[in-house]
């Protein structure tokens, strides 16, 4: 599998879920532990614009504010110290992801605003709530509240931005872009 290279300054989709699609997150423990391991080991290395956690898979965009080499290490060591914790206490052995995270270079502002809500309506889109706003372990609730309950920094103020203001920010979120396609919604 040829994996994209990461770009410094660049922006990317970052995906991947559970060996054979099993759950990476048993309960709000490890949902709250794999954020705070990400805030450990990626902080001063990726800015984060949004994030998901559903109990099999995870979606963050991010981006690169340090060389490939040094973010995929970072990344490695996140994932890695994530899944030895998690092996641990549920007394499993093995790969706990897929073997490599997904990775989609973002190539204009349409196709970023479009990973944006989809990311945020992933829950919505699996059927797992249907007001996204009281998803817990989603960007799009903290950007609504300012939340500083998380262990990690959101960049809340630019990802509003896209939107040009918090109203029309949540006024979009109502509709489900029609990921992949990069000119999908012409915002």
């Amino acid at each position: 599998m040829n994996l994209e290279a990461l770009e410094k300054g660049h922006y990317y989709h970052l995906y991947n879920r559970g060996n054979n699609s099993e759950a990476i997150f048993k309960n709000d423990e490890n949902k709250r532990y794999f954020l705070s391991l990400m805030a450990k080991h990626l902080e001063n290395t990726v800015s984060i614009l949004a994030f998901c956690l559903m109990d099999n898979h995870y979606h963050f965009l991010i981006r690169l504010e340090e060389e490939e080499v040094i973010v995929t290490q970072k990344l490695s060591n996140f994932l890695n110290a994530y899944s030895k914790a998690f092996n641990k206490r549920f007394n499993r052995t093995g790969s706990l992801f897929e073997k490599h995270f997904r990775r989609k270079r973002i190539t204009n502002e349409n196709y970023l605003k479009n990973v944006i809500v989809y990311i945020h309506r992933n829950p919505v889109n699996h059927g797992v709530i249907s007001d996204i706003s009281l998803f817990r372990y989603s960007s799009y609730r903290h950007i609504l509240n300012g939340s500083l309950s998380l262990p990690l920094s959101l960049e809340i103020d630019e990802c509003i931005d896209y939107f040009d203001n918090l109203k029309n920010f949540k006024f979009v979120h109502q509709y489900d872009p029609k990921f992949g396609d990069e000119e999908a919604v012409d915002w």
